[in-house]
């Protein structure tokens, strides 16, 4: 009898774990950090900045529906390789030809906004989707926490080496060049499209269990849904505009919160230290919110995360350089909020339409929320080159924390058609 294999299933986990630190965390954590020492070489206004952050972002969400396509066509595997070549390619032009804010607009922007579409967020969910249904929650909140954790370590380890390094801002995007042939090689060697493609189960359990009564059954669908099916309802466009308010703050702070911090009077250290607590407040807010998705009511689970913006807010208006704590702690809850409602929203799309549409409507999730809430480095920079400073931009992060609670409470999970009762006419009584 021939002996029976592990579940893959948290192998691949590890797997997308790693590819999705590296993949999001050098390009675009890292380049935060390189960014801020090229500003000084290419000379642009804060607005400039903030463009190339708004249509890496936009990038993002166009390119994401070129790579459900991918998904579909090519499998998972091979649409992480697209993804880590073309940032490779947008790196080292980077590191070695760019001179002008238009190289930074289009590498940083188009280009490495484009790679980072196919390497990163809706593989990563897709993979999770396919193979778990009742861990769904918890592995899609440990997997997408791969970014905050390299969002926390990088920056100041980039920083660092840079600063060691004379400044020479080039040098870091080689670096991200290089980082990018180790995923690719991960990518080739250990990513599995699906139980099915393995011989196995979802969940790696067996046959019996699958059809077992579970807590899971009052919080997913069992039914397959189509893409077309599940764009017809307005659960999930009312889930896309909360993902899309809930989205927007982050791109603003993570564009421009370094330059608020140092122009509060916070030295470039200690800011670097603010955008690591942003970013390694997402680690924690992804894995508790992955985690209580399987457990509590999905809108509720979003709603204790987006609360967590309110706060977060408040204390960004009021941080300077003499209540130093309170900056980070607005760092920290930000990136908390983030990871929370981000872990929400994607194991939603799941939960509510099952494993066979979720690369389309993943991939038009992320187009709807990254294209929507793109602008909100331009806007944070158009708002401090008018005002002087992002207070403005934090009151804006307070009134769309309220718009993605107000969607949430009415994206209740769908029922489809055929299981719908339908109302029979009593026969008339001659």
């Amino acid at each position: 009898m021939p002996e029976k294999r592990s579940f893959y299933g948290w192998k691949l986990v590890a797997v997308l774990f790693t590819l999705d630190f590296i993949n999001m965390g050098f390009p675009y954590y890292g380049g935060t950090i390189i960014n801020s020492y090229m500003i000084h070489d290419i000379v642009m206004k804060r607005s400039t900045l903030g463009l190339g952050f708004t249509i890496l972002n936009l990038f993002v969400g166009i390119a994401a529906i070129f790579v459900a396509m991918a998904i579909v066509k090519f499998g998972i595997r091979k649409t992480f390789l697209i993804g880590s070549s073309i940032i490779c390619i947008s790196a080292l032009f980077l590191g070695f030809v760019a001179s002008k804010p238009l190289h930074y607009l289009i590498a940083f922007g188009v280009v490495n906004g484009t790679g980072m579409s196919f390497a990163t967020l809706v593989p990563c969910a897709t993979g999770v989707t396919r193979w778990f249904r009742r861990y769904r929650g918890a592995m899609m909140g440990l997997t997408l926490s791969a970014s905050g954790i390299s969002g926390f370590f990088l920056p100041p380890l980039l920083d660092k080496m840079l600063r060691q390094g004379g400044g020479n801002w080039h040098v870091g995007w080689r670096i991200v060049a290089g980082a990018m042939v180790v995923s690719g090689l991960i990518a080739f060697f250990f990513v599995r499209e699906s139980p099915e493609s393995m011989g196995q189960t979802v969940d790696g359990l067996p046959e019996e269990q699958q059809e077992q009564p579970s807590r899971t059954d009052a919080l997913a669908t069992k039914h397959e849904w189509t893409a077309g099916e599940a764009l017809g309802t307005s659960a999930y466009w009312l889930v896309a505009i909360a993902g899309i308010a809930a989205t927007f703050p982050y791109f603003l702070f993570i564009a421009h919160w370094v330059e608020h911090l140092t122009g509060v009077g916070i030295t470039p250290a200690k800011a670097s230290l603010g955008i690591s607590l942003l970013t390694g407040g997402t680690l924690g807010g992804r894995w508790l919110g992955g985690l209580l998705m399987d457990y509590l009511n999905a809108r509720l689970v979003f709603v204790l995360g987006a609360s967590l913006y309110f706060i977060s807010s408040y204390l960004a208006f009021t941080s300077n350089a003499e209540a130093l704590k309170l900056a980070y702690v607005a760092s920290a809850l930000q990136g908390i909020a983030y990871g929370w409602t981000y872990s929400c929203t994607n194991t939603m799309v799941g939960h509510y339409y099952g494993r066979k549409a979720y690369p389309k409507l993943s991939g038009m999730y992320i187009f709807l929320t990254s294209a929507v809430a793109s602008p909100a480095g331009l806007v944070g920079g158009m708002i401090f080159d008018r005002y002087g400073s992002y207070a403005k931009s934090f009151e804006l992060d307070g009134a769309l924390a309220i718009i993605a609670i107000l969607a949430i409470l009415f994206a209740v999970m769908p029922t489809p058609r055929e299981k719908v009762p339908v109302a029979v006419a009593e026969p008339e009584v001659a």
